[in-house]
């Protein structure tokens, strides 16, 4: 009967953000257009990175890898958030639970390494530019990527695996808007502290260890960009990194707050705004950030507009 009380949760509450059921709608508007502009965006940037072959580079090829990555994991959330603020029941199964985070963790480890990959894409750029198209062949891109998406499935099993191998036995009610690791710790009705530390190990590799090989890179490339003569080479070498170091900033901090402070478990509003800030914010200002300041993604838009004002 012990046993039986113990695995009782069949399915979790996600509370979500409105206490009032009035703004559900305004509140249902609001995420629709986000997540819109973020499909629209990163769709658009990845056609011109496809379609234009002066973009046909290792750089944009891992912009647009960030793209499918941002478009994944952000649906892998936001749709499902969509559906419950309209609806009166906010209910998940317990397997589907396990699915969401397990995949939204899958995606989000993988873009973390991703973004320590492009910074050596940029040093290799900008320190070795005559060894460029040999040391950044196809095949070392390919390998690259598929190192982050090791990483990605390797990370997310770890956080997944402990998170859900503790009882859970009720209360039900998730303070979130999706399965995140720290939201669901807090109902487990066992002790967390192994947990916590697995956590902050996973965490430290995941998230420390890409942003510190982001840092050590940048480093070597401002020392090399400060040996430049010309100040005009000097601006246009740091203009190709101020985009990715915004990118990585964004992502990384809330992530670094969420996942590897002590007793995360206990944020709940704060946790939930953080959460939105690298689920849905990064998403839709990575490929503003990257076409706003990217002479070539304009000069590809223009082409693209021009080819279509022309084929009708």
């Amino acid at each position: 009967m012990q046993k039986l009380n113990r695995t009782a949760v069949t399915e979790f509450i996600l509370l979500g953000f409105a206490p009032d059921p009035r703004t559900n709608p305004l509140l249902f508007a609001f995420f629709l257009v986000f997540y819109l502009l973020i499909l629209l965006s990163n769709s658009l940037l990845l056609t011109l990175i496809y379609q234009d072959s002066r973009l046909h580079t290792p750089m944009y090829f891992f912009i647009g890898v960030l793209s499918m990555l941002d478009v994944c994991y952000t649906t892998t959330t936001v749709p499902q958030m969509l559906v419950h603020i309209l609806s009166r029941k906010r209910a998940i199964s317990f397997t589907r639970c396990v699915a969401q985070m397990y995949i939204f963790l899958l995606f989000g480890v993988t873009e973390s390494w991703l973004f320590s990959i492009m910074s050596v894409d940029r040093y290799v750029a900008i320190c070795h530019p005559l060894r460029y198209k040999v040391i950044m062949s196809r095949g070392m891109c390919l390998l690259m990527v598929g190192i982050c998406a090791a990483y990605g499935v390797v990370g997310g099993l770890c956080y997944t695996f402990f998170a859900m191998r503790l009882p859970y036995c009720g209360p039900n009610e998730i303070d979130h808007y999706f399965c995140e690791v720290p939201a669901v710790l807090k109902l487990a009705c066992a002790d967390t502290s192994l947990n916590d530390l697995v956590d902050f190990i996973t965490g430290f590799n995941v998230i420390v260890v890409p942003l510190s090989l982001v840092a050590i890179v940048y480093a070597n490339i401002f020392n090399t960009i400060m040996k430049i003569r010309s100040t005009q080479g000097r601006i246009k070498a740091f203009s190709t990194c101020t985009s990715h170091i915004t990118v990585v900033t964004m992502f990384a901090i809330p992530c670094i707050i969420m996942y590897m402070s002590p007793g995360s478990g206990s944020l709940s509003n704060s946790g939930k705004k953080m959460a939105l800030f690298y689920n849905i914010a990064t998403a839709f200002l990575n490929p503003v950030i990257y076409s706003l300041r990217n002479k070539d993604v304009k000069n590809a838009f223009l082409k693209l507009v021009g080819r279509s004002g022309a084929s009708k």
